[in-house]
């Protein structure tokens, strides 16, 4: 047994980093502390002043543990790394995980080449990015390789000089200079090189600066065909500037500007990517568990889930409020980039209208996010509170669990049975029943059969929905009040068209608004269950393709078991079939037929 005061007395006064675990020692909570002592006690003294989701929090501590680090810059680390494997219910939680492309020139090689990567590396090639937009990526690189016949392969040219190897197919199609032939010039490959970097670097306008003398001086020297390449390659970057028109800072710097809108128990942080002055992309970040938590703390959160994913850190961050543990992040985020990183809070001037842009931003994507939560709300937690108060229940239906029997040609009788919780489905939990115990096709026996099985494992439903009427009903209730379980039991039952039309149950039948979420919940329960038990039901028939329950039926032979499935299709069908319909089947008699019909009514 845990004895939570005894271990706060062992706790030490250094640095390190706190796990607080469940009755089920599951991590709900990691944090970090200068002092592990002084921080997790303050957990457990005198809730006043703590918010109510750390009373929640610390009502469901059984136990917790404790990792010692040698500074806060390395509990910081940790604390980074352990959010992130765990993903604990309390902490506030970024839900995007993204990567993005970047554009690397291999300047470490002798003749470099232009590639998309994800990763940046301490490698001396030269990384552009991160860019959001995965298209302008590509469009950029097909602009840089219809304009500048660089090489793309990743052959050694040393080693391909040196053998004689044969160039490629793109020094014949005037889409490499073909330096693995030896005949280019480093200089003249690398001059190239230099105006791609320029372009890349946000400079497009001093490279068609330098493009417009080269094509200006081969008009003088009547080379109008190279001036024509040159006029070409002006043309398109001019195209690709206009496309990516963004809005400019005044800065050279590389910056991050980040602001937040919240609502609730989920926030919205915003992001723009800002390098050599130019807006390169920007992106949405939502964060879950931000209920009672201040801006500080949601911010700091998000600077240090976000950039621990992240391979380029850019100089300086502009954020539009203070944040927790600011000089600390300030710390790390240098030694993760290598150099000097700044976090500056801008109370005016350019960077705090850029700041308030960021911030409108969010704004408007918190609103149309949280409009598309209310729908998914109205459809899930929204049903479930309308079918507590329609069913009287006393509480909402966390768990919900669907039965359904199923059989192939009225043999080999299967049950399934879907869970859902919280309103949504939740397939790990899902189970298919073999009938053992009920011969023929006994639906409400079966039925009670799975239902008994199912309730002597593992945590009971707080409701259980029957694809059937009252018979099903009737049979599963008396297995719960043989095993004396209150549990709310409702049968989903159907029109005359096969469709769900609404609840039942021992004593009161409840036709459902077919325009209502409620409805739409339900019929989505009775089609999961009835599907699922389908497609059981189909990987066994083909090894039940040769058995039919009709086999045992008198008078019914090979033949006209053929020509009753040929006409209804299935076993079921010929069930609710009468006698004069399945008389006018081919081989048919009205002997044959009675018998038909009476075997299925004896099952029922």
């Amino acid at each position: 047994m845990f004895d939570i005061q005894e271990h706060l007395k062992n706790l030490p006064a250094e640095p390190g980093v706190y796990l607080m675990k469940d009755k089920f020692n599951n991590i709900i909570y990691v944090g970090k502390a200068i002092s592990l002592k002084n921080r997790v006690r303050q957990y457990f003294q005198s809730s006043k002043n703590h918010s109510s989701k750390v009373v929640s929090m610390v009502k469901n501590i059984s136990s917790f543990e404790y990792i010692i680090t040698d500074s806060e810059l390395e509990a910081l680390i940790l604390e980074c790394n352990l959010i992130k494997q765990y993903r604990p219910k309390y902490n506030v939680l970024l839900r995007d995980d993204k990567t993005y492309p970047y554009i690397k020139v291999t300047t470490n090689e002798d003749y470099p080449r232009v590639l998309k990567v994800r990763k940046v590396l301490k490698d001396k090639a030269k990384y552009f990015g991160p860019y959001t937009n995965l298209t302008a990526v590509n469009d950029t690189l097909e602009i840089i390789r219809n304009t500048y016949p660089i090489r793309t392969c990743n052959i050694d040219i040393d080693k391909a000089i040196k053998n004689n190897m044969r160039p490629c197919l793109n020094m014949h199609i005037n889409k490499c200079t073909g330096p693995c032939t030896g005949s280019v010039k480093k200089e003249e490959y690398n001059k190239m090189v230099e105006e791609i970097i320029l372009f890349l670097s946000g400079k497009e306008e001093k490279l068609i600066e330098i493009l417009k003398e080269k094509m200006n001086r081969c008009a003088m020297e009547f080379n109008f065909e190279d001036a024509a390449i040159y006029r070409d390659k002006i043309r398109s970057l001019e195209e690709m500037m206009q496309k990516q028109k963004i809005d400019a800072n005044t800065s050279d710097l590389n910056q991050d500007v980040i602001a937040m809108a919240r609502a609730h128990d989920e926030a919205c942080v915003q992001v723009f990517f800002i390098r050599n002055g130019k807006i390169v992309g920007r992106e949405h970040f939502m964060l879950t568990g931000v209920m009672d938590s201040s801006r500080e703390s949601i911010l700091g959160s998000f600077v240090k889930q976000f950039y621990m994913e992240q391979e380029y850190i850019p100089r300086e961050l502009i954020i539009e409020d203070e944040i927790e543990d600011n000089f600390i992040l300030e710390e790390w985020l240098s030694s993760k980039r290598g150099s000097k990183v700044s976090i500056r809070i801008p109370q005016k001037g350019e960077k705090k209208s850029l700041v308030e842009m960021v911030r409108k931003n969010a704004v408007e994507y918190l609103e149309k996010f949280s409009e598309l939560n209310k729908r998914k709300y109205e459809k899930t937690t929204g049903a479930l509170e309308q079918l507590k108060e329609l069913l009287n229940l006393d509480e909402i239906p966390k768990r919900i669990e669907s039965f359904d029997i199923s059989n192939i040609q009225g043999v080999d009788s299967i049950g399934s049975m879907v869970v859902f919780t919280n309103g949504k489905k939740d397939k790990k939990e899902y189970r298919r029943y073999k009938i053992k115990t009920v011969i023929g096709p006994n639906d409400y026996d079966s039925m009670a059969e799975i239902v008994e099985r199912r309730l002597k494992y593992g945590e009971l439903p707080d409701l259980i929905l029957l694809d059937g009427g009252k018979g099903q009903v009737s049979s599963v209730q008396k297995v719960l009040d043989k095993y004396s379980l209150e549990i709310p039991l409702w049968g989903m039952y159907k029109d005359d068209k096969h469709r769900t039309k609404g609840l039942i149950s021992k004593e009161k039948e409840i036709e459902l608004d077919k325009t209502s979420n409620l409805y739409r919940f339900v019929a989505s329960i009775q089609e999961e269950v009835h599907n699922y038990a389908i497609t059981y039901h189909r990987s066994l028939r083909n090894k039940s393709l040769t058995k039919s329950i009709l086999d045992d039926i008198q008078g019914i032979g090979e033949k006209r078991k053929k020509a009753l499935l040929a006409y209804f299709k299935d076993v079921d069908a010929i069930k609710d079939a009468s006698i004069e319909e399945l008389a006018q089947v081919e081989g048919m008699n009205k002997v044959s037929a009675e018998n038909v019909y009476n075997f299925f009514k004896k099952g029922q």
